[in-house]
């Protein structure tokens, strides 16, 4: 019994060692064949597409999503710092981030229980890419139908673009799953009476700000708050005036 215990956990280790080799292997292979970073190139082409990612990751295809998530974090973080500007994380339309979108689409096809990517990309890419945004977060509902944080996320797009009755009807959706919070069913009422209302973004933005794993997020969803703050105090203060 311990021969074959021995001989079983050896194999196992071998089949770890094979895997993680593997992503070595394939980190190392899509790091020599990317594109120039150089900023004055018009755009680099993704380099190698989330399926066929997959097939090479022989199973490990968490490792490589955590190494596409990652890789989307650096070219944002790049191109904020080539354009020397204070910018917010979802206003980055001026940046021409036209591999991001690929980027994300291949971390959570490779993994699409993967939901830091799926909140990044409804925060970040409406600005960039609206249709993008919503096809991704569409996707991650489709692969997770009972996650009722995506419904959340689809929802905020739809409100950004101020299509109040489509974010209400999302927010409606998820209210049914399993799990979701008795806020997300009055976000329907909400978007239809008041969805472009201050009251609405405060809940909308100190939601996103509880939920946040990305730190990004969670930043820029602060700062909304400040910014929501300040102007209630400033209409306080003209009140005050006007008395």
């Amino acid at each position: 019994m311990n021969n074959k215990g021995s001989i079983r956990d050896g194999a196992l280790l071998l089949t770890v060692l094979l895997g993680l080799a593997s992503v070595v292997g394939l980190s190392r292979w899509l790091d020599s064949h990317k594109p120039p970073t150089d900023s004055k190139i018009e755009e680099e082409q993704l380099y190698l597409n989330g399926t066929t990612a997959k097939r090479m990751s022989l199973g490990f295809n968490g490792l490589v999503a955590d190494w596409y998530w990652m890789r989307s974090l650096q070219y944002v973080g790049r191109r904020v710092i080539e354009g020397r500007e204070n910018i917010q994380i979802d206003n980055l339309g001026q940046l021409n981030l036209k591999l991001l979108a690929p980027l994300l689409d291949n971390a959570t096809t490779l993994d699409p229980q993967f939901m830091e990517p799926y909140q990044y990309a409804a925060v970040v890419m409406p600005n960039i890419d609206l249709p993008q945004a919503i096809r991704i977060a569409r996707k991650g509902i489709a692969a997770n139908p009972s996650a009722w944080r995506l419904y959340q996320h689809l929802g905020y797009i739809y409100w950004q673009q101020r299509d109040f009755q489509a974010a209400g009807e999302v927010y409606a959706q998820g209210a049914k799953l399993p799990g979701a919070p008795t806020w997300m069913e009055g976000m329907k009422a909400k978007m239809a009476v008041e969805g472009g209302s201050r009251e609405v973004a405060r809940e909308i933005y100190g939601r996103m700000y509880e939920q946040a794993s990305d730190l990004s997020v969670k930043e820029m969803a602060r700062r909304r708050l400040l910014q929501l703050y300040s102007l209630d105090q400033r209409d306080g203060l003209r009140k005050v005036l006007s008395a």
